[in-house]
C-alpha cells in the first residue's frame, strides 16, 4: 500500500553509508540504509536526495545508484572525521521534510547515535525503528514503529523529522549493475572536523567469545548421554529407571494401571 501524500512537494534526504558483508567483510551497501532508500523511493511525489559522508571512490556506492538513483552526493570525509557537523551544515543549506537513516552503521563506531545527534543539532524530532510511512501532509507524518514479536505502533510526528529505519522495513530492490555505472557521483566541497575523542581510542578487531559448556560429571558413556539428553523435570510424575527391557515394560504398565489409563 502506497502512503498517502497530502503535499505536492516532499523533499526527502537519505543518509547512506558503506556496509560490510557479515561473512567476508567486503564493502557493500548497508542493509538498513538500503531499506531507507527503498522507502524514500516508494514515496510518491518525493524529491529524493542521497548523501554519503566519506570516500567518494568506494565502489559500494554504485550499488545505491543501481537502485534507480540518478545521482548520489558525497561529502568527502576521512575515516577519523566527525561527520555530524558536515551533515548538519548540508541539511541546513538543503532543507528537507524527512531525513531517513539506518539504525546504525555496519562499519566504524556503529554506535547508532548519528540520527539522535543530528536531530539534537537541528532541533527536530526523531523516531527510531520505523517500519513504514503511512502518510505525510499538513505538517505531520504518520509512521508505523516496529515492536518486538511483529507488533506495530502507529505514531504521528511533526515535520521536519528524522526517521531511523528498522530491519522490519520492506526489503530493498535489487541493484542493477548498468544503472549503477550510469549514475553520477557528485563530490561536494565539505569541511573536515576531526573527532578528538576518537583520536585517543585503540581499535582492534572484535572476536567472538566461545560459549561456556556445562561440565557433566559422569563416569560412563551412558551417564553422559543421559545428562546430554535429559530435560528439566517438572512437578509430579514418575521416573522409571529399569534394568532390563522387560522390567521397563512392566513398570510402564503398572504405572498406567495405577493412573487409571489401563484396566
Amino acid at each position: 500500500m502506497q502512503p498517502e501524500m497530502q503535499s505536492s512537494e516532499l523533499n526527502v534526504s537519505v543518509l547512506l553509508s558503506v556496509g560490510a558483508h557479515p561473512k567476508t567483510a567486503r564493502s557493500r551497501r548497508a542493509d538498513q540504509d538500503a531499506k531507507a532508500l527503498e522507502l524514500a523511493l516508494s514515496l510518491p511525489k518525493a524529491r529524493v536526495a542521497a548523501i554519503h559522508a566519506g570516500d567518494a571512490g568506494d565502489e559500494a556506492l554504485r550499488q545505491y545508484l543501481g537502485m534507480g538513483l540518478p545521482a548520489l552526493q558525497v561529502l568527502p570525509q576521512p575515516k577519523e572525521a566527525d561527520v555530524v557537523p558536515v551533515l548538519v551544515d548540508y541539511l541546513r543549506q538543503h532543507p528537507a521534510t524527512l531525513v531517513l537513516t539506518g539504525g546504525k552503521a555496519e562499519q566504524g563506531e556503529s554506535s547508532g547515535m548519528l540520527p539522535y545527534l543530528l536531530a539534537q543539532e537541528l532541533g527536530w524530532p526523531v523516531v527510531p525503528r520505523v517500519a513504514a510511512v503511512e502518510s505525510v501532509g499538513n505538517g505531520k507524518a504518520a509512521v508505523l514503529q516496529a515492536l518486538p514479536r511483529g507488533q506495530r505502533r502507529a505514531l504521528t510526528v511533526s515535520l521536519p523529522c528524522v526517521l531511523c529505519i528498522d530491519e522490519a522495513a520492506p526489503a530493498p530492490r535489487q541493484s542493477a549493475f548498468a544503472l549503477g555505472q550510469r549514475g553520477r557521483i557528485e563530490v561536494l566541497s565539505a569541511a573536515v572536523t576531526t573527532d578528538s575523542e576518537r583520536a585517543d581510542w585503540t581499535v582492534q578487531p572484535a572476536r567472538k567469545r566461545p560459549k561456556r559448556l556445562k561440565v557433566v560429571k559422569a563416569k560412563t558413556a551412558a551417564d553422559r548421554f543421559k545428562a546430554a539428553t535429559a530435560k528439566a523435570s517438572g512437578d509430579g510424575g514418575q521416573v522409571i529407571v529399569p534394568k532390563t527391557v522387560e522390567e521397563g515394560a512392566e513398570a510402564i504398565l503398572k504405572m498406567l494401571k495405577e493412573e487409571g489409563v489401563l484396566r
